[in-house]
């Protein structure tokens, strides 16, 4: 990817220096042009380029990062649109739509907030979101999100590697599992109403999982807060697996020695697996999963795309799972 130069006095971001979802598709025409395929390209860039450059209303604070130097941090696919990724969306507890969460999130309160950090730790404490904010720098980085369903987006994250956070409690020899639990507040969360799934939502990794650099603690996007509707104020980013691994609006982590039973496992356990690593090769049992369908290209001319092996992250994971069958992992 295309980075400004370091001239020794502007070390900021291109996220900073340009307009959001701008630089990234800059960056993407630079490649055209050296690949001598920018010819057919530049009208579609441009107008890409105007309609980037138009103010998003969000209101959120600004989150200012360093560029991360963790290995697989950032991916050479275009940056969806801050539109893209704050309109549809996957969090339950706000209605099962795709634009129930853009349309009913405003109502959870993110401050003040706390995370409980429990279980087989030396150092248990609950934690302030502010304090998290400044546990550690917090780093851009741009992962796919791949999605159990079939579709696909590219998201400038911020935060940092859980593994920060996972070093500071000491967890003890028997911390073998990590549990990621979501808020559940019926006053906030009018979906958890429905009987969808039993609340409150539970993710988990194994600990080797959740102390890879690329497990991302995440407090931001597009160099702000996170918005209410993506998981705010803080959430679990985990690239290389299905999008439901990756908890949000988390309001308490918890180590433990046995395997946790996840939301998803309880609710369909022939259907959603506690590893979920993403596997082109391995279909969900009501649809196949070798292909998806990029949030953003859904134009005439649009294709379905190849999945991609870890989600593109085999070279940085591929060794956490040596040996055994990922055909039973899902």
């Amino acid at each position: 990817m295309h980075f400004h130069r370091d001239r020794g006095h502007d070390h900021r971001l291109p996220s900073e220096i340009t307009p959001r979802a701008v630089y990234a598709s800059r960056r993407e025409m630079l490649k055209l042009i050296a690949g001598g395929a920018a010819g057919a390209a530049l009208a579609g860039w441009a107008q890409r380029d105007a309609r980037a450059q138009m103010p998003a209303p969000s209101g959120r604070s600004a989150l200012p990062a360093v560029r991360s130097s963790v290995p697989g941090a950032f991916v050479m696919d275009k940056v969806n649109s801050l539109a893209d990724i704050t309109s549809y969306n996957n969090f339950y507890e706000f209605g099962t739509d795709k634009s129930d969460p853009a349309r009913n999130a405003h109502t959870l309160k993110v401050r003040p907030w706390t995370v409980a950090v429990e279980g087989e730790v030396r150092k248990p404490r609950v934690y302030d979101i502010d304090e998290l904010l400044k546990l550690a720098p917090q780093e851009e980085r741009i992962y796919r999100l791949r999605c159990v369903e079939g579709w696909s987006m590219v998201v400038p994250w911020v935060g940092y590697s859980l593994a920060e956070l996972i070093r500071r409690v000491e967890p003890t020899a028997n911390a073998k599992f990590v549990e990621f639990t979501t808020l559940a507040d019926a006053k906030q969360m009018p979906g958890l109403r429905s009987s969808v799934l039993d609340w409150p939502y539970v993710e988990a990794l194994r600990i080797d999982e959740a102390m890879q650099p690329l497990a991302l603690l995440t407090f931001g996007l597009y160099g702000e807060l996170l918005p209410n509707q993506n998981g705010a104020p803080v959430r679990i980013v985990v690239p290389w697996k299905y999008g439901f691994k990756s908890g949000k609006s988390i309001v308490k982590i918890r180590f433990v020695e046995k395997q946790p039973l996840t939301s998803w496992e309880r609710a369909a356990p022939r259907e959603y697996g506690f590893y979920s690593n993403v596997n082109p090769a391995v279909d969900h049992p009501r649809w196949s999963q070798a292909t998806e369908r990029r949030i953003g290209e859904d134009g005439l001319f649009a294709k379905r795309r190849p999945t991609l092996l870890f989600n593109g992250y085999e070279a940085q994971v591929g060794q956490l799972y040596a040996g055994l069958d990922l055909k039973k992992f899902y």
